[in-house]
C-alpha cells in the first residue's frame, strides 16, 4: 500500500511522535547470546543521531518491543527516548496506552516495524513504515518501505523523511555546515 510522494509528504508532515520496534528495526534482527547467557545487540549510530535530530525538532519518540532487555533500556536512556514499553507482546494495547495518556492522535504517529506483531500498529497510525527485509505482510500494508534495512540506518532514513516534510532538515544540517 505504498503512498504516492505527495501523500507520503503530507502524512510525514503531520507526525509528532515516532514509535519504533527494536529487533529488525533498530537492530538487524539477529540475537547474540554469550556462553554466560548475556544478550548482545548491535545498534546503528546513524539511527541514534536521527532520533536526536527529531528530539531537537520537538518530536517525541517511543519504543514498543515484545522482548525485555537491559540493553534496550540503556540505549533508550542514552538516546533520550521519551517512552519505553518492553515485554509487550500486544503492541496495540501499548500504543493505545501511550496515545491516551499523552493525548496524541493516530494521524500524528509514525511507527516502524518489521514483523507480524507490528502489523496492527502499521495499519492504524498516520505513517506506517517498514524495512526491506520485513515480513511480506508488512511490505504489503505499510505506507512506506525504507531503502535501508533494519540496523543499517532505516530509522535514520525515516527521521530525515519526517524532518524534510516538516521543513526542518536543513536547520538540523546547518550547524554541521557552519564555517568557523
Amino acid at each position: 500500500m505504498a503512498l504516492n510522494p505527495q501523500e507520503l509528504h503530507n502524512r510525514a508532515r503531520a507526525i509528532k511522535m515516532l514509535i519504533m520496534d527494536v529487533d529488525g528495526v533498530l537492530t538487524d534482527g539477529r540475537l547474540f547470546f554469550s556462553e554466560e547467557g548475556y544478550e548482545l545487540k548491535a545498534f546503528n549510530s546513524l539511527d541514534g543521531h536521527g532520533i536526536k535530530m527529531l528530539h531537537k525538532a520537538g518530536l517525541k519518540t517511543a519504543i514498543i518491543t515484545g522482548r525485555r532487555t537491559t540493553l534496550v533500556a540503556k540505549r533508550a536512556r542514552d538516546l533520550g527516548i521519551h517512552f519505553l514499553f518492553q515485554g509487550r507482546e500486544d503492541k496495540l494495547n501499548a500504543l493505545e496506552e501511550l496515545r491516551q495518556e499523552h493525548h496524541i492522535e493516530m494521524e500524528e504517529i509514525a511507527y516502524i516495524g518489521d514483523d507480524w506483531p507490528d502489523l496492527p500498529l502499521i495499519t492504524r497510525v498516520g505513517l506506517g513504515v517498514t524495512v526491506p527485509n520485513a515480513a511480506p505482510a508488512l511490505l504489503e500494508h505499510a505506507h512506506f518501505c525504507c531503502s535501508r534495512a533494519g540496523g543499517e540506518g532505516a530509522v535514520r532514513e525515516l527521521c530525515e523523511l519526517i524532518l524534510a516534510a516538516q521543513d526542518q532538515l536543513d536547520s538540523c544540517l546547518a550547524p554541521y555546515l557552519a564555517a568557523d
